[in-house]
């Protein structure tokens, strides 16, 4: 398929849609379930001080995706987050299941580094921004 920059930057708005839908949903619902996620976070080890910030780092980092809005540098973040989220949550080599999480945080990474190298594209608030 020939490379079609309406195609390519149409692509890159989608993809931004549906990776920051996860991360905007899953930052909500750790504000409406606190508690829980707060002492979920304890059981793993993970301090619970981090919550706002894992919140934060969710809600913040998924808007802006969204909007294509810091875009690199957000997706840089997110990137990293996915991979300590791995480690810190799913690695658990004798659980299949969680294994099978472990393995969908470090794909969700991988997206979010093309993401970071390949900058949001033409439908976003960064490139009117430059164009500004």
């Amino acid at each position: 398929m020939a490379h079609h920059p309406l195609l390519c930057d149409t692509s890159k708005l989608v993809g931004r849609v549906l990776m920051s839908l996860l991360f905007i949903f899953a930052g909500w619902n750790k504000i409406g379930g606190y508690k829980m996620t707060e002492a979920f976070m304890v059981s793993m080890g993970i301090p619970a001080l981090l919550l706002p910030l894992v919140i934060i780092v969710e809600l913040v980092g998924g808007l802006a995706i969204l909007l294509g809005f810091f875009t690199r540098f957000s997706a840089v973040i997110l990137f990293l987050f996915c991979l300590a989220s791995a480690w810190m949550v799913h690695y658990s080599p004798g659980d299949p299941a969680e294994m099978t999480s472990f393995m969908k945080n470090i794909t969700i990474a991988g997206g979010y580094l093309i993401l970071a190298c390949a900058g949001a594209g033409r439908f976003s608030l960064d490139h009117w921004i430059r164009k500004k």
